[in-house]
């Protein structure tokens, strides 16, 4: 097998080291639909400092991004009331995609195709350093979360539900 580009050249860590952001790469098998809590199990973090970015929708089809720990889930019901919409879904894999210009399972906030609005689960900023995707399928970045804030203008909001 070839050997591949080095991995940090993605959209997301030229964003990162653009903007002169300290970060460690970790790189690990990908699983499909592993999700955070297979990469937290294979990197040895803890699931609650791996965080999600997942693309969603509100009622009108316009995009947004939310920033959750990898052991929760969102309440779309209690977002949606906090940032003023009837509704928030999560979009469909090809949208999502074509949205953040990722592969969904890498898709990584820094560097989106589109330019969205971006929430963060308010108990992240208070992590010492979070591990959020680097821009590609097996590959975390860890971080200080409030680069999140910095750089992307995250809004803090509190929608984190208890994984089933």
């Amino acid at each position: 097998m070839a050997k591949s580009a080095h991995i940090s050249e993605t959209p997301a860590t030229q964003f990162l080291k653009a903007n002169k952001v300290a970060f460690t790469e970790h790189p690990y098998e990908y699983l499909e639909h592993g999700g955070a809590q297979h990469s937290a199990a294979v990197l040895g973090f803890d699931p609650f400092t791996v965080v999600k970015t997942l693309i969603m929708e509100d009622e009108k089809a316009r995009p947004l991004v939310v920033l959750m720990h990898g052991n929760r889930t969102v309440s779309t019901k209690k977002l949606a009331r906090q940032i003023g919409c009837k509704s928030v879904a999560p979009c469909k894999p090809e949208l999502a995609n074509k949205h953040s210009g990722y592969l969904v399972g890498g898709t990584s906030p820094f560097a989106t195709r589109k330019g969205m609005p971006v929430y963060i689960e308010s108990t992240i900023l208070g992590l010492p350093r979070i591990a959020i995707n680097g821009g590609r399928r097996g590959f975390l970045v860890e971080i200080d979360p409030q680069v999140c804030v910095a750089l992307l203008g995250a809004k803090p909001v509190q929608c984190a539900l208890m994984e089933p």
